[in-house]
């Protein structure tokens, strides 16, 4: 057993205290190798926000289990060693099983979420407080999800999204304990959120997805008062890179994200842990393509990491300090 103490790691408990009393919400980017972790400890420490580092089932498979802790461990050193010590969680994402989100606790993660909003209701609600019993014995912080979000991202897989029911969140958070709610009101999970033809064009031409649903998330919001809500799915799909990725060698389909202004006004709410993860993957590869293309030649993977990298640091610093509001709150 490894406890995140240990790591130099925090919970999200206090931070999202904060971020709800302070209308701004925690940043939760994905990572699953060293310069995506650069990349955004550097973007926190140069914006002073707090950060959570999440990691999916598919992230541990992908960059093993222990490795990836001592990334974490690392991420709170590397910090300190460009000057500003910033709070990190190490938050396992979308954890799909009891024996998954035991092994992340006991490997040092201070944060984990138990996503069974794809199970009969009464199922999700033992699961999750199971987790929770758990988890709450070695001050394990634990998200839980109701409704559920459309979309593709790494095993997370559903055609349909269904709205949050208010009527069942005090229920669920009472009876399971839950410290934060991830919950649906129309975002979507991967790169491929809307397409052209399921939005609206606004008075400047530009399209504009179908409206996220604040009036669930307000309806939710006088439910339980003061509990912490989470938004997943919450990636913009940057056209700029779209467009760089296409215009080098890529094929990548037409898609809309959630507008940024959006993102702003929930995390002025409840909202307070706001999830971003296809928009990190778009730089990168923006950044990666752009230098294959420029330079054929090249094959020292540092000359075209070291970019994408960059382009990663770029993207994260405008969303700690223009989206989420939370630059300056570490």
């Amino acid at each position: 057993m490894v406890s995140y103490k240990e790591l130099g790691l925090v919970n999200s408990r206090e931070l999202f205290k904060k971020a709800m009393e302070g209308g701004y919400a925690i940043p939760a980017f994905n990572f699953n190798n060293m310069e995506q972790m650069q990349a955004i400890v550097s973007a926190c420490v140069a914006t002073k926000s707090p950060v959570i580092l999440q990691v999916s089932s598919g992230a541990r498979k992908y960059a093993n289990q222990t490795l990836l802790r001592y990334m974490a461990q690392g991420a709170v050193q590397y910090a300190k060693e460009l000057g500003y010590e910033i709070p990190i969680v190490l938050h396992l994402d979308h954890g799909d099983s009891f024996e998954l989100c035991k092994d992340c606790i006991e490997s040092g993660f201070s944060s984990v979420m138990i996503d069974g909003s794809h199970l009969p209701y009464e199922e999700n609600v033992a699961l999750t407080k199971k987790v929770v019993d758990y988890a709450h014995q070695f001050d394990v912080t634990v998200e839980g999800e109701l409704g559920v979000l459309a979309g593709v991202e790494d095993e997370v897989s559903a055609e349909h999204h269904t709205y949050t029911e208010p009527d069942e969140v005090v229920d669920f958070v009472t009876r399971t304990g839950v410290d934060s709610l991830a919950i649906s009101i129309g975002t979507s999970h991967g790169a491929f959120k809307f397409t052209p033809e399921q939005c609206t064009r606004d008075e400047n031409g530009k399209l504009v997805p179908p409206p996220l649903r604040f009036d669930i998330l307000k309806e939710i919001e006088k439910r339980i008062p003061g509990f912490p809500i989470v938004l997943h799915g919450s990636s913009s799909v940057p056209q700029e890179y779209v467009e760089i990725i296409n215009s080098h060698g890529g094929k990548l389909k037409d898609s809309i994200g959630i507008p940024e202004e959006w993102l702003r006004e929930a995390a002025k709410s409840a909202v307070c842990k706001i999830n971003i993860d296809s928009d990190g993957r778009l730089a990168m590869t923006a950044a990666v393509r752009k230098v294959f293309v420029e330079n054929p030649a090249e094959f020292d993977p540092r000359k075209y990491l070291g970019p994408a990298r960059e382009e990663l640091k770029k993207l994260y610093m405008h969303k700690t300090e223009h989206v989420l509001g939370s630059a300056g709150k570490a």
